[in-house]
């Protein structure tokens, strides 16, 4: 190398011993990056051009005038992009569908190990224009499976005659006396379990995982009994897991008399402490999740009845909407009443908490912020929705705040605002279902009722419309997993059923029946693996669909779960 020519000969022989040899930097797509002035000393055989090099075309010479856009154009591919970072199980099918949502595909083509053939993360995606092709790159952070998806302009291939290099292209020779083999590459879900039984043929004595990995990988060392079956060629691949089973039962059903048949009340809400919150008539009673012990935290009286609740982010406050439109806060622990709100006209059907700051959705088609720390009963009050306000939810970091109406109308308000900051009304019904994703920022889906029966996928950073999915039927409620990207929607007339989707790609993972009625109520338990819904056939049903935070194996049941189907009352 030109490097090593430099050294004088003489400091080389004084030490008596060579210069190690630097491993070659390689770019982001696995390319070695030659050093200034590298030249092979003799000329390389030539080999097959490669799929796409992916290098900035050279710059113009000193002097040499450029046109408007000249650069841009030299540069980059027009109507193409590279996406990177993706899954090594996702399909060819599933990259398509997420990016056809922007625009018909010229074409597509996936990397792959030279080796294994096996899908190594990157694509090249080209649209038939280029106006497409820059709106797919808001799709840049998206993440897919248990990685983010990089989304940029892709850089012409220049004309480069250096050699293509690659790992892998001859089988790993074993050492003389090796009995271990090293895995990398890995899901995290893996366990040892799974390794046995993928190299089931050989003999082995032990499997190691490493304490500690630095890197999103996962690694496993074998120890084999004997001498035999030691080598593995190749690259190491394991099983595809393949799609998660999920049970189609609950595996427990409570009965809950006069639980109302309304599809504009929210009368069931999960506590972070595990206590489940129902509104039964004028009643509403506390459902002890660990040791299933229920409690009558309040009876409002003949004269009034529940419409919603709605349990604060530490989980002892309960908050109480009435038909008569007053809001009171319960202190759970104590099952006492410490404050009753009296500014709305009508019922107050929705309900939702950031940090001391309540907001209450009613009737009267207002919104109102209530301070519990303050002596007044509401400290602002939001205009804009023309009809009853039935769907209403803070996003995670507490800095937006969505509402669904009667109007048909899905609104977005930050802290400060009296007035929509973002007004949506591309739905044809009332607007309950409101979810905001726990995993990217600004990411907000909406339901619509029975004359749309669509959800909707929204950017409030960008005030962008994302993408739109019928259902079939009424969208009652949504709620989106904060342990892997799937959301599960409930719906009404006509199939009164509960899906799970798997985000972006809005496929359905499963579908699951058993109420007679309107699935008009839905919470998730507080690690992330359970739902309840809840209907106005009188029952309130427990499901176990999504993953732990940890294994993201639907195996294990909830802590409140358990292994055999349960049927009890609530009161």
């Amino acid at each position: 190398m030109a490097a090593e020519d430099q050294t004088p000969r003489t400091k080389q022989a004084s030490t008596g011993k060579g210069k190690k040899r630097k491993k070659p930097k390689r770019d982001k797509w696995g390319q070695p990056i030659p050093a200034a002035g590298d030249r092979p000393a003799v000329e390389p055989e030539p080999e097959p051009e490669p799929l796409e090099v992916l290098v900035p075309a050279p710059a113009a010479a000193a002097g040499e005038e450029e046109e408007e856009g000249e650069d841009e154009a030299g540069i980059y591919e027009t109507g193409k992009v590279v996406a990177s970072g993706l899954p090594y199980t996702t399909t060819e099918a599933e990259i398509r569908e997420i990016f056809e949502r922007f625009g018909p595909l010229r074409s597509l083509q996936l990397s792959r190990f030279p080796d294994s053939g096996n899908f190594r993360g990157l694509a090249f995606v080209s649209f038939e224009s280029n106006e497409v092709a820059m709106k797919s790159l808001e799709l840049d952070g998206f993440k897919i499976g248990n990685r983010f998806m990089r989304v940029e302009r892709c850089r012409l291939a220049a004309g480069s005659k250096r050699k293509k290099t690659t790992e892998f292209q001859t089988d790993p020779k074993k050492a003389d006396g090796c009995l271990s083999a090293y895995v990398g590459n890995l899901k995290w879900d893996v366990t040892e379990t799974d390794l046995r039984d993928f190299f089931k043929s050989l003999k082995i004595a032990s499997i190691r995982f490493k304490a500690e990995v630095p890197r999103s990988a996962k690694r496993a060392l074998f120890s084999d009994e004997g001498d035999e079956g030691v080598l593995f060629p190749g690259v190491f691949t394991t099983r595809g897991t393949g799609p998660r089973k999920i049970p189609r039962s609950p595996y427990k059903v409570l009965d809950a008399p006069a639980l109302q048949d309304d599809f504009y009340l929210n009368l069931v809400d999960w506590s972070s402490h595990n206590v489940l919150a129902v509104g039964l008539g004028n009643c509403v009673y506390l459902w002890n999740a660990c040791s299933s012990k229920v409690t009558k935290l309040c009876d409002l009286g003949a004269d009034d009845n529940v419409c919603s609740v709605g349990w604060a982010q530490r989980g002892t406050h309960l908050a109480v909407g009435t038909n008569q439109g007053k809001v009171q806060v319960w202190d759970a622990t104590r099952c006492k009443r410490i404050r009753t709100m009296e500014s709305h006209h009508m019922r107050v059907g929705a309900l939702a908490w950031n940090s001391s700051l309540l907001s209450s959705g009613s009737r009267d088609k207002s919104i109102l912020h209530h301070d519990i720390r303050a002596q007044d009963d509401y400290i602002s009050k939001l205009a804009g929705h023309k009809s009853e306000v039935c769907g209403l939810k803070w996003s995670y970091d507490n800095r937006q705040l969505a509402s669904g109406g009667n109007d048909n109308r899905l609104f977005v308000w930050n802290q400060h605002s009296v007035h929509p900051v973002l007004k949506y009304s591309e739905h044809t019904a009332a607007v309950k279902a409101i979810a905001w994703s726990p995993h990217l920022h600004g990411l907000l889906a909406s339901g619509g009722g029975t004359a749309d029966r669509c959800i909707r996928f929204w950017n409030t950073t960008t005030n962008m419309h994302l993408n739109c999915v019928d259902t079939g039927s009424q969208v009652c409620n949504l709620v989106w997993s904060k342990n892997v990207n799937e959301l599960v929607s409930t719906h009404g007339y006509s199939q009164n059923q509960i899906i799970v989707w798997r985000y972006p790609t809005m496929s359905k993972l499963a579908t699951l029946t058993g109420h007679t009625y309107r699935v008009l109520y839905l919470a998730i338990s507080p690690d992330g693996q359970t739902i309840v819904t809840g209907a106005g056939d009188e029952t309130l049903r427990f499901w176990n669909v999504f993953p732990s935070p940890k294994s993201q194996s639907s195996d294990s049941l909830s802590s409140i779960g358990a292994t055999s189907f349960v049927r009890s009352y609530i009161r």
